[in-house]
Formats: structure tokens, C-alpha cells, sequence
């Protein structure tokens, strides 16, 4: 297990790009014996343990978008069965058998623990270490702690109680662990978090490197202390106000938040990185996922890239929330774009025009679909191959949150300046009062397409309500819905534990209800 674990994270320094911090050096001649020696290697190590994020990123989409009010997906079916297997997860109608396929539950899984054991390694190996002095082994294992805790928190708040693995695995025999409760995994969440914010630095100059800091920690620990069942809002307001006197601010352009131009700035506090190149294998490719099925996808992205009706017409934004924006708010055209075409045959939509979907109507004989505009920087010269980078946290993020925490407390009163810093760059009056249900709102079109909302709908217990809603929608508008869909009950705000896990570890106990 311990060679096995050793390759992989060599295997992800052979991935190495040039761009902020994923800088590396392809190692020669080496072994889990020699490896972690110098300053440069565990850095290299360090990188690697970032690299599960990306992956991470393509499951929010389907298990924290699309199970969401805000995004559904497409279907085409003179194909369909090349992606039927997708469809489940989004529609509450996947059961632990089929939790293995891809950007379901078992991509989580697989990815975070991969990424806590690449940080087990390195806490381990710098223990032992005697070479580095303290202040780089601390600058190290805040970044280290901090990945740990974020790759738990996703796992406690998907699975519920998950295995604490918090040491290198040294034979097969210890990855079998029994679930921890989640009592257990939040408290050594927190614990992690916590090292990492007394060992991170404050960022001080924008653009920043793309690196944990330690606003993203204090960010972490936020939503960790406001999660679950002990909550504890006073102190999480206390980290969310130290936030607020950092460096960071609202950019006065919304849609420039995510121009891939403009990265690393000083509205971000935690973005996962990406690239566009030829050899390095660091690009995203969100807006071909996001792009309608549609016969000429060359109209959008300037290739077809094979991707004709098939692999994309995913997270589309539903008719109800490009509806749901307020009069006048600039995130709708930032976030949202309408693509205009015709149907020919049963179902093969082309498009000829892109645009806004403010005061859109369509053209006589005209058809239109949505796709999210966050993410849609063209022109392109390879195909999926973007550069665009995906936020975690952002600043305007820490202020809705930072409301709701007060709103939790009581304090309407405390939490309208911070909601209303966030409504007036959005081009909206001022609120006059805030309630759960207003933050909330403002949080989804804020925050929309960012694999939060699902989340956030748990935490202040909306979910069960807002998805059978969706659910009942969708079943009237198309006929191709799952019969069992969008039965949401209590037991389906947890995700399945991945069916090939149970079958290997008999001391894993299946979430009930799968």
C-alpha cells in the first residue's frame, strides 16, 4: 500500500506545469525511500496533494449544482444511452450499486481520500525529517493541514461519518477502518483548520500564488462551525470577521471575478487552478460541459470537438432560476447566457445567435437553451482546453455568509451591511430587512454555479422542500424523468458509500436508506 500511495503522488508530479505554484520539475531515480529530503521535493509533494481538487470540482457540479434549484441537464436520445448512467445522481434516483460511476459518489470519495493520504505522507515524512528548518516545515504543513480538513469536510458533509485516516499507510490492512461519527470527523476537522490558520500567511499582494492562505483556513473553519449538528455560530462569526480586515475586497465588476485574465485576484480567496496549453494536462473545460447538445458546437467554441449532442448539455440552468433574478441585476447576463437556434428532425438543435437572456424573447421560429456564462471566455484554439479557474471561496461569499451567521443569532440588524455590500455591486437597492430566506436567495444568485447551493440549502434545512419542488417541475415539463426521481427524503441528504468500498471493507456500514 505504501509503494502504491508513493507512485501516485509521483505519478501527479509528473503532471507539472508552469504557471503560480504548480511549478515543478519531473523527478528522476526515485523511491519512497529518497524522495522526501529536500525543501523542493515536499513542495513538489505538497502540489500533488492540491491536484484532487480538480476532480472534486467536476463532482460538485453533479452532486452540489444539479441537485440544486438552480441547474438540471439535457438529454438527447438517439444517444442517450452513452450518458444514461449520469443521470441518476442528479434526479436523487442513484442507489450504492451504481455509486461508482464517474462524478458520482465514489468519485468523492476516491479523490479525497487520495488526497488526505498524499497529506499523511507528508506530515509523517516531515516529522522525521531533521534537515528543514522549522519555518519551512511550517509553511508546509499549514498547507497541508488545511487540504486535510477541507478534504474531510467534503466527506463528512456528502457521506456523514467517514473513516479518520491520519496516518501514511504503511500495509493494507490499516486502510480498513470503521467509520468515525461525524462528531468525531468535524472535531478533527477543526483541529486541522486550526493548525493550518496559525501557520498560514495573510495574503498581502494580489495577484496571489493559488496557495491555501490563511483566509481560506479561517473560511474553512466558518462553514465547519456552522455545519452538522453542534453549531456554533458566535464562533464562527468571530473568524468570519477576521476575514473582513484582511486584504481582501469586492471587485466593482462582477463578471470580471471570473475572467481567466484577471486570476488570483483580490475577491478570491481560494480558487482551484487551472491552465490552457498543449502538453500539460492542467486545463479545465467547463464551458464544453456546460454548452448545449447542439449540432454545431463550432458556432460556440470554434471546434466541434467531437462533442456533437453528446458529453455536454450538463449543469444547464433551470427556466425557474434565470426567472428567479431580481430586475436589473448584472449577475443574471455575468452568469447566464441564452443561445438561440432551431430544432430540425426530432431533436437536433443548431444554434446561430448568443446572447443575454434579459427581456429575451425568442425570434419567431426560433427554440433558445441556457448555459452558464461564468465560465464561457472564448475565442478557443484547442479543444477543451480552457483556462479558466473554479472558485471556492470568495469574498462576497464571507460577507453573505457572515450574514447568515448573524441571522442565525438574532442580529437582522448587524447583517444587512454585509448583505447589502454584496446587493449594491449587483446593481440592486439596498435591503431593508434580513431573514434566512433573503440571505439565502442572495447567496444563490451570487454564489450561482459555483457547487454551493445544494450545500447551503442542507445547512439552513431547505433542501428536502426546495428539491421536491424542482422535482415536481421537472416531471410536469418532460417525460423522460426517472420514476423513482426526486424522492428526497431525509435519508438522501447523504450520499451513498461507494458500493466497491463495502464490498472490500466489511467494517464499513452502508448510510441507511441505500
Amino acid at each position: 500500500m505504501k509503494k502504491i500511495i508513493f507512485i501516485g503522488v509521483v505519478a501527479l508530479l509528473l503532471t507539472g506545469c508552469k504557471e503560480s505554484f504548480l511549478d515543478l520539475t519531473p523527478p528522476t531515480n526515485l523511491s519512497s525511500a529518497t524522495f522526501f529530503q529536500t525543501e523542493d521535493q515536499f513542495r513538489q509533494a505538497v502540489n500533488a496533494a492540491y491536484t484532487p481538487l480538480r476532480e472534486l470540482t467536476n463532482v460538485g457540479v453533479y452532486d452540489d449544482e444539479m441537485r440544486s434549484d438552480n441547474t438540471f441537464f439535457t438529454i438527447y436520445q438517439a444517444n442517450r444511452g452513452l450518458e444514461k448512467s449520469r443521470e441518476a445522481f442528479p434526479q436523487f434516483a442513484i442507489d450504492a450499486t451504481v455509486s461508482s460511476i464517474p462524478n458520482a459518489p465514489g468519485s468523492r470519495w476516491n479523490a479525497s481520500y487520495r488526497g488526505i493520504a498524499y497529506v499523511n505522507t507528508i506530515i509523517d515524512r516531515l516529522a522525521a525529517n531533521t534537515s528543514l528548518s522549522t519555518d519551512v516545515k511550517n509553511s508546509i504543513l499549514g498547507e497541508a493541514y488545511f487540504l486535510r480538513a477541507y478534504y474531510y469536510f467534503g466527506l463528512v458533509t456528502h457521506f456523514g461519518g467517514v473513516p479518520l485516516q491520519l496516518k501514511e499507510v504503511a500495509n493494507p490492512e490499516e486502510s480498513f477502518q470503521a467509520r468515525n461519527t461525524p462528531a468525531e470527523v468535524y472535531a478533527q476537522i477543526k483541529t486541522d483548520v486550526k493548525s493550518a490558520i496559525d501557520l498560514l500567511p495573510t495574503v498581502t499582494t494580489f495577484p496571489q500564488s493559488g496557495r491555501a492562505t490563511k483566509g481560506a483556513a479561517k473560511m474553512l473553519l466558518a462553514y465547519a462551525l456552522m455545519s452538522g449538528e453542534s453549531r456554533d455560530y458566535a464562533a464562527a462569526e468571530k473568524e468570519l470577521v477576521d476575514i473582513t480586515k484582511m486584504n481582501y475586497a469586492l471587485l466593482a465588476d462582477y463578471a470580471k471575478v471570473f475572467d481567466p485574465a484577471n486570476k488570483n485576484h483580490q475577491e478570491s480567496i481560494f480558487d482551484v487552478q487551472y491552465m490552457a496549453d498543449r502538453v500539460s494536462g492542467q486545463q479545465s473545460d467547463f464551458a464544453w460541459q456546460f454548452m448545449p447538445k447542439m449540432t454545431n458546437p463550432t458556432f460556440l467554441m470554434g471546434f466541434d470537438g467531437g462533442r456533437m449532442n453528446i458529453f455536454s448539455g450538463w449543469n444547464v440552468p433551470t427556466d425557474e432560476m434565470v426567472a428567479s433574478y431580481e430586475k436589473g441585476d448584472v449577475r443574471l447576463p455575468a452568469s447566464i447566457a441564452v443561445v438561440e437556434g432551431v430544432i430540425s428532425g426530432v431533436e437536433d438543435f443548431t444554434a446561430d445567435f448568443i446572447g443575454s437572456p434579459v427581456n429575451y424573447t425568442p425570434k419567431a421560429g426560433k427554440t433558445y437553451r441556457y448555459m452558464i456564462r461564468k465560465y464561457f471566455h472564448p475565442p478557443y484554439d484547442i479543444a477543451f482546453n480552457t483556462p479558466d479557474n473554479f472558485p471556492v471561496y470568495r469574498y462576497s461569499g464571507v460577507l453573505l455568509l457572515l450574514a447568515e451567521c448573524l441571522v442565525q443569532q438574532n442580529k437582522a440588524g448587524a447583517a444587512l451591511p454585509y448583505l447589502n455590500q454584496v446587493r449594491r455591486r449587483a446593481g440592486l437597492p439596498e435591503a431593508t430587512t434580513a431573514t434566512l430566506d433573503i440571505v439565502s436567495n442572495e447567496m444563490r444568485h451570487e454564489l450561482a454555479f459555483e457547487n454551493h447551493r445544494w450545500q447551503d440549502l442542507i445547512r439552513i434545512g431547505k433542501a428536502i422542500e426546495v428539491a421536491t419542488a424542482k422535482g415536481n417541475q421537472l416531471k410536469a415539463q418532460y417525460g423522460w424523468i426517472l420514476p423513482s426521481a426526486f424522492n428526497v427524503t431525509p435519508q438522501k441528504l447523504l450520499d451513498p458509500i461507494p458500493f466497491r468500498e463495502v464490498q472490500i471493507n466489511s467494517k464499513l456500514v452502508q448510510n441507511p436508506g441505500y
